[in-house]
């Protein structure tokens, strides 16, 4: 009885054969040691005196020195902002409403749920906010997919510095990281805006940390920041709100309601409102939420202060009294 569980023929020096002696369709590229040790922040770095049509043929192996089955993706070129752009069938306008700011109590990160494609709500309940370690987490506002790429390439990074060195890269050292690993596609069609949000609990120093990145390799340290189309109305309330001696309630209070009414006026935002806090102890999510509840709780707000207008209205007239005797009016 014949073994037919082998599809592709019997292994050659040269890899599985076919057993119509025809080559594979499918080739794999399989990195060199050098590849394997290069730095991570020279990844995707751009060479200047290179051509836009240069292909790099230093760090592919033929499949005689490789000791795994001899398939390789043929090589690609590096991104080169010269590159001819293939034009779209329609503008692929987004937007979104993205948070964060310090407070006494850590860090409090909040972001809308909708994913908008021109006047498409391509999703509604999307993950704008991103954990990278226990203690670290990103606001991403862009390209959705460019957003979870590089959100993955870094927790990569990051780990392999946790098992090389024993400890947690700051926040600080991982929004540099990122910082240069997107500088070589400054002008390309990559969108990613990442605002960090993290602890360190270093020798230095030991608090909270927030961080803004850009894929144009702009990095900015504060204590407040707010990303995407509806930003500006977050704004008005994260200015008036947010101080640092609020409690953990208070900052939640302030950050929903920042979402809530950016939503209101940017078309782009909506759905539902996510919102992680960062303390010494890790990230902690809160429960995702409608808006339409601080919808609800804000015309709940209303009509209590309308309650409470026409009480005090009502109690000045009945205090305002006109006495006979004296034919004076006085005021109880």
């Amino acid at each position: 009885m014949k073994d037919r569980s082998v599809h592709f023929g019997p292994r050659t020096r040269r890899g599985f054969s076919s057993c119509s002696n025809s080559v594979s369709p499918l080739h794999f590229y399989i990195p060199v040691a050098e590849y394997l040790e290069e730095s991570p922040i020279q990844f995707g770095q751009i060479s200047p005196n290179l051509s836009p049509n240069f292909i790099p043929t230093a760090n592919i192996i033929s499949p005689q020195d490789s000791i795994l089955p001899s398939l390789s993706f043929p090589p690609v070129a590096p991104p080169s902002p010269s590159s001819p752009l293939v034009p779209l069938p329609f503008p692929m306008a987004h937007g979104t409403t993205t948070l964060a700011f310090l407070f006494q109590g850590g860090v409090i990160a909040a972001a809308d749920t909708r994913s908008s494609c021109s006047g498409l709500v391509a999703c509604p309940a999307s993950q704008k906010i991103l954990p990278v370690h226990s203690h670290l987490v990103g606001t991403t506002s862009g390209t959705s997919a460019d957003c979870a790429l590089w959100k993955r390439i870094l927790a990569r990074e990051l780990r392999l510095y946790h098992l090389r060195y024993g400890r947690r890269l700051s926040t600080g050292g991982a929004a540099k990281l990122l910082a240069h690993m997107l500088h070589p596609f400054k002008g390309t069609e990559l969108c990613v805006a990442a605002t960090l949000c993290g602890w360190d609990g270093g020798e230095g120093f030991s608090g909270p940390s927030l961080y803004y990145v850009c894929s144009d390799g702009t990095r900015l340290q504060g204590e407040l920041f707010s990303v995407g189309s509806g930003s500006p109305y977050a704004y008005s309330v994260l200015d008036l709100g947010v101080r640092w001696g609020l409690s953990a309630e208070q900052a939640v209070s302030v950050a929903r309601e920042a979402v809530y009414r950016a939503t209101h006026r940017d078309a782009y935002s909506g759905n539902c409102v996510d919102l992680y806090h960062v303390t010494s102890k890790g990230w902690t999510r809160r429960r995702r939420e409608e808006l339409k509840e601080e919808y609800y709780r804000e015309k709940e707000r209303e009509r209590q202060e309308v309650k409470e207008r026409k009480e005090r209205q009502e109690g000045t007239q009945e205090g305002d009294s006109v006495d006979e005797r004296g034919g004076k009016r006085v005021s109880v």
